[in-house]
């Protein structure tokens, strides 16, 4: 695909959006998938990056008839930190001021997520002022920023609730994010949205910070994105002939790649090493949300089907669980003991509901039915991602590896789920043209 040089294009482009923090692209695919134009996308990850580029930028059979970004030359195609981009493109930027619509981002979380061991210290926290950096060169009409709920809560050193003592009461980060955007000219929305709402077979509430540049509201006149996104939520799940009284659940998003009474075959995967089987994908998809994320792949299997290599002690203890423990709780203090597992967070999944959130750790979760995690392709599904959409890299790291790596399952987990983003996309659209039509009635 040819790479235009937007700084040096006389135009002003429709709706246009960078991605910072991108991951894999999930948010990005969803955007793109709502008609926004996709500029570039910054990741510094490597693995993360080549997934991204793999499937929303390089032309190739795979992904043929799919949105891709149009890539400005002056950025190199490459894993590199946001810091780099005010710092080194600093003039480049400048010139694209007016003609980005949208800057996005879902800074790492891992000091606010309630999964992880929370620390107000966590250096990554900040990193959000990054984004603002490249807000206030290019000075978009808006700003979104995504981030796990826990951003809300005031927390210490420690990663304990952080209570107010003497002097000024403490501020959580999403109200420092808001207080940043309203002194740089934006008025700021923050909404909890779950991804359960708009298709996607997984809880997972999130946190959006929305903000709307102030000379393009008339008066006090703002529209609210969740009402856009409520009003919207019954004809964008129709339109994909997906429930809309109730979520997609698991069974309805995996069922097609049980391995019981099934074939397995050797893992074709060139990432993966030797000795791993991968699911032979012959049953095809059976339920609407499976036939929306197969598509066009007419019985090509997906790619990530490797199915990990459980120890046969460790086989007989998930179908402990799967036979004696309630599906979709996590196990209980007294189960854990029980069982000999020292594990805090572990959940056997319901089939008739949808799946707790995804985290970076694939054993976090069990399988339904069969006693093992699932495999990458599954977590795939459970977080949106197409069937044509290719992970790259390796499927799992450890040890020291785990805080420079970003593995296939580490990038799923910490993803934002492309339906939802594409229902995001497409409820920012309406809200310009609805600031649109107000500026004009004035």
């Amino acid at each position: 695909m040819p790479r235009l040089d937007l700084a040096d294009n006389g135009k002003p482009l429709p709706h246009t959006f960078v991605d910072l923090f991108s991951g894999c692209g999930g948010l990005s695919l969803g955007l793109l998938n709502s008609d926004w134009e996709g500029l570039f996308a910054v990741e510094k990850n490597r693995d993360a990056f080549s997934t991204l580029h793999h499937n929303l930028v390089e032309e190739s059979p795979h992904s043929s008839g799919h949105p891709k970004f149009n890539w400005p030359t002056w950025l190199s195609l490459e894993c590199q930190p946001v810091s780099r981009l005010p710092r080194k493109h600093k003039d480049q930027l400048l010139g694209l001021r007016g003609r980005v619509t949208l800057v996005a981002g879902g800074p790492p979380c891992q000091g606010f997520s309630f999964a992880g061991k929370r620390n107000g210290k966590d250096r990554r926290n900040e990193l959000f002022r990054l984004q603002l950096e490249v807000v206030d060169l290019l000075r978009p009409e808006l700003v979104l920023l995504e981030n796990v709920r826990g951003i809300h809560t005031v927390i210490g050193a420690t990663g304990r609730r952080k209570l107010p003592t003497r002097g000024r009461p403490p501020k959580s980060y999403a109200h420092r994010i808001r207080d940043l955007l309203c002194k740089r000219g934006y008025r700021v929305q923050q909404h909890l949205l779950r991804a359960c709402d708009f298709g996607v077979p997984q809880l997972r509430p999130r946190y959006f910070a929305l903000g709307i540049r102030e000379d393009i509201v008339p008066g006090d006149s703002i529209p609210d994105l969740v009402e856009i996104l409520t009003r919207q939520r019954k004809a964008f799940l129709e339109a994909r002939n997906l429930p809309t009284d109730r979520p997609v659940t698991v069974s309805e998003a995996i069922s097609d790649m049980v391995t019981e009474d099934g074939e397995l075959i050797p893992c074709d995967d060139a990432s993966s090493p030797k000795g791993f089987l991968q699911v032979a994908y012959q049953l095809g998809p059976q339920t609407p949300y499976q036939r929306l994320l197969h598509d066009n792949m007419n019985g090509r299997p997906p790619n990530s089907l490797r199915l990990a290599n459980h120890r046969p002690e460790t086989v007989s203890r998930f179908r402990t669980i799967l036979d004696t423990c309630r599906k979709g709780i996590e196990l209980s203090a007294a189960d854990r003991s029980r069982l000999g597992i020292s594990k805090k967070a572990l959940t056997p999944l319901h089939p008739d509901q949808p799946s707790h959130t995804l985290t970076t750790l694939p054993d976090d979760l069990l399988h339904y039915s069969e006693p093992r995690i699932h495999t990458v392709r599954e977590h795939a599904r459970l977080q949106s991602f197409p069937d044509w959409f290719e992970f790259c890299g390796k499927y799992t790291t450890g040890g020291r590896y785990r805080t420079t790596e970003c593995p296939r399952y580490t990038q799923v987990g910490n993803a934002v789920p492309p339906l939802l983003a594409e229902a995001i996309g497409n409820a920012l659209r309406s809200l310009l043209v609805s600031l649109s039509d107000s500026r004009e009635h004035e």
